[in-house]
């Protein structure tokens, strides 16, 4: 299966990004069949280029773009990236109860502890 990734490139510190086609059992760094873009995300104005037109063509063909790369070619004015793009949702603790029951079970007991006051006989 081919995928569209980025390739991490530069130097120590000063990270540059090529926008690769390459096979998806490949290690990240080995070898790729196509260059499609890069980036330069530590510039003062980041720089994202890519060739539009062999994205397209790759990904009629079958080629899938990961995540992130997927998420830069929509902001670079791509269509519908949408679909590769995964969204993250926040796990709830497991020791912390939901926040429905923290509001329902905190004034309960505070009721049942009132002492109850009777008027003295006089």
């Amino acid at each position: 299966m081919l995928v569209i990734r980025l390739q991490r490139t530069g130097r120590s510190k000063l990270p540059a990004y090529r926008l690769v086609l390459a096979e998806k059992a490949r290690p990240v760094k080995g070898k790729f069949l196509e260059i499609l873009g890069h980036s330069l995300p530590a510039r003062d104005s980041a720089v994202f280029e890519c060739n539009q037109e062999r994205i397209l063509h790759w990904i009629k063909s079958g080629a899938i773009p990961s995540n992130t790369a997927a998420r830069l070619l929509r902001k670079a004015g791509m269509k519908d990236m949408e679909k590769f793009i995964e969204t993250y949702t926040k796990k709830k603790s497991k020791k912390a109860p939901p926040e429905g029951e923290v509001a329902a079970a905190a004034p309960a007991p505070a009721a049942a502890e009132a002492p109850k006051t009777e008027a003295p006989a006089a």
